[in-house]
């Protein structure tokens, strides 16, 4: 490459102290020696706009460097806080090369295109990889990797700093992005040395890396918050990819027998879901789910931050995001359950239902309810290790550890039972009354109590509400084109589906567990409280819910014949209760309408004002009776 390219370069009014610095005066010269031109690193020592011409580097500039390299190679665990110092000079020659960091934190020559006022000589390009390859390895402090056959000649490092050393060159690098960062504040281009050597600093020295950890990451979690999208990007560069070789080093003894080590390394990934940047969130995500596939098996101590990372979500959050956290989720749940902590499956459960509830993406919430009946299976495959496992801790609640882990899960699908949404509330009380159902067999008699009282009956009480101030409005559209059944298309019609749903379930749990429910010391009271909720829905104005009420009327009865047996005064009392509910409901449902609804049904020959039962609504009514009678007749 000719001298005459350097021509607008050469010395002026600009560069009046150049010849000083390259030694001599003569213009001519100065062209021969000089071998790179870039553009300045902007320093906050000068207000913007000051710095605006050219750099010039010459052979003898860059033999300076090199001599910087080998003396921090050398002395580095002497050099204190001069390390600053040494790292701000090796950033400024970065800078103008336009060395750019790449994967590991190692400094790569940029494309052209990045760097477009930058003019490289032939022979720099060819020692940029040895000048790359030398800064890499003044950070190679305790540990050494081979490197290419390109870098044989580097003069290696035959004095590893001690850890008071090793602190000082972090500290110095903190210190200099910090400047970098200041810079950024100001919408001004930064320099990403710092951050891509503590990277580089953090790989190989993690045989110590409780000595260096917080103090390296809590830096990159500061990184990661700022506003310059360059700046933030290369901080959760940074964090992520440390966590995951950290995950990957072989420790001794084994990381997935250190618990305390597993909670640190993970603790910068955790910290992550405090940072509200998506692209952040993101990247927080994609590794996570790499940490899954590559150390899952390991992380045996780990699960509590990797199951808050992934339900770390919010509304604020877009479908993309949730849709990656939650395959991490059922990676989890299809992959990992039996290697993890039991104390971790109450959090699990938690987890799963944090998915179900968000409204962003429905798909989403129909299949975290699809991973909540998976969870409950696990747990009655496996009930007997997880029994075991459970012993040794303790809750709240008087309930047994592992009665009260099918509390959650029953609790969590009742939160949903209660979702906005139609599809959501439907596929949960489904998957609810279906897991009690399957798998109640597994509770102890104490438990049942808290089944009723915490669960179910809260349950018909929140339904009964909201289907109560449920608006009748049109819905014109549910979004993405589905279509909506004549049936549904109110809001209150979809609550009456909940509604009725929700009031069979619970019958058919007194239906199926009788024995277990008649035991308790407060059945009469669950009883009472069950038949007014029947009571409640029969004397309804919706049709649909009215005659369920009336069925799950008739189920309770037909599957009760056991009471019956018992001629005490307390079951006598029993039936008296459902004597009574059953009068009420006839009385209603044949009354006539008032007289004033009568004469504006006549005056506008409009008769839909009035409720009328419905045929199959007095038929299950005049049905209910001789079962109903049975019961009653000694009295």
């Amino acid at each position: 490459m000719g001298s005459q390219e350097y021509s607008s370069s050469t010395p002026s009014a600009g560069h009046p102290s150049l010849g000083m610095y390259l030694g001599g005066s003569d213009p001519h010269e100065i062209r021969q020696q000089v071998v790179a031109v870039g553009t300045p690193l902007p320093t906050a020592s000068l207000p913007i706009g000051a710095q605006q011409g050219p750099v010039m580097l010459t052979a003898k500039n860059l033999q300076c460097m090199r001599s910087i390299l080998s003396l921090a190679h050398c002395h580095g665990s002497i050099l204190g806080t001069a390390w600053h110092l040494v790292l701000t000079t090796l950033q400024h020659l970065v800078w103008i090369l336009g060395l750019k960091p790449s994967t590991g934190g190692s400094l790569k020559a940029g494309r052209t295109t990045e760097t477009p006022n930058a003019v490289i000589t032939t022979a720099v390009m060819a020692d940029l990889p040895v000048l790359s390859a030398m800064l890499s390895r003044l950070f190679e402090s305790s540990h050494y990797v081979p490197l290419a056959d390109t870098l044989s000649h580097v003069l290696h490092s035959t004095q590893y700093l001690d850890d008071v050393a090793l602190h000082h060159l972090i500290d110095a690098l903190c210190k200099l992005s910090t400047e970098s960062m200041d810079l950024a504040y100001n919408n001004r281009e930064p320099s990403l040395f710092a951050v891509a050597k503590l990277l580089e600093t953090g790989l190989v020295n993690l045989a110590r890396v409780e000595v260096l950890w917080r103090p390296l990451t809590n830096h990159l979690l500061e990184v990661c918050q700022h506003p310059h999208v360059r700046m933030r990007e290369w901080g959760a560069e940074a964090v992520t990819y440390l966590v995951k070789v950290a995950l990957s080093y072989r420790y001794e003894p084994p990381l997935k027998e250190r618990k305390k080590l597993q909670v640190m390394l993970l603790s910068p990934l955790q910290e992550l879901s405090s940072i509200p940047h998506p692209d952040i969130r993101q990247k927080q995500i994609d590794c996570t789910q790499q940490v899954l596939h590559s150390n899952g098996e390991s992380l045996s101590h780990g699960w509590p931050q990797i199951l808050d990372i992934i339900g770390a979500i919010s509304e604020a959050q877009g479908e993309s995001l949730i849709r990656s956290a939650f395959q991490c989720l059922q990676l989890v749940v299809a992959d990992f359950l039996p290697i993890m902590p039991c104390t971790c499956l109450q959090l699990c459960a938690d987890t799963a239902a944090k998915f179900g509830s968000q409204n962003q993406e429905l798909n989403v919430s129909l299949t975290a309810v699809g991973l909540l009946w998976n969870i409950a299976d696990y747990l009655y495959q496996n009930q007997h290790k997880i029994r075991e496992g459970l012993e040794v801790t303790s809750n709240d609640t008087n309930l047994p550890a592992f009665d009260e882990l099918w509390m959650v899960l029953f609790s969590r699908l009742g939160d949903l039972c209660v979702d906005s949404r139609s599809a959501v509330r439907k596929s949960a009380g489904q998957t609810l009354f279906s897991t009690i159902g399957a798998h109640s067999s597994l509770l102890q008699q104490m438990t049942w109590q808290s089944v009723l009282w915490q669960v179910l009956f809260p349950l018909l009480d929140r339904v009964r509400n909201l289907s109560g101030s449920a608006s009748s409005d049109k819905i014109s559209d549910m979004g993405g084109n589905i279509l909506i059944h004549h049936s549904r298309n109110t809001a209150q019609k979809q609550w009456a589906e909940t509604q009725v749903l929700t009031l069979s379930g619970v019958a058919r749990v007194f239906h199926s567990k009788r024995n277990a429910l008649q035991k308790l010391g407060d059945f009469p009271r669950a009883w009472a409280l069950l038949f007014e909720f029947i009571e409640g829905a029969a004397r309804s104005k919706n049709n649909e819910v009215s005659l369920s009420g009336l069925k799950s009327f008739q189920e309770i009865l037909n599957s009760n014949e056991n009471i019956a047996e018992k001629s005490d005064f307390s079951q006598s009392a029993l039936w008296s209760t459902a004597w009574k509910v059953w009068y009420n409901i006839g009385i209603d449902s044949t009354k006539p309408p008032p007289d004033h609804l009568v004469e504006e049904a006549s005056a506008k020959n409009d008769l839909s004002i009035f409720y009328i039962p419905s045929q199959p609504f007095l038929t299950a009514l005049v049905q209910i009776f001789p079962l109903l009678f049975n019961h009653i007749k000694p009295r």
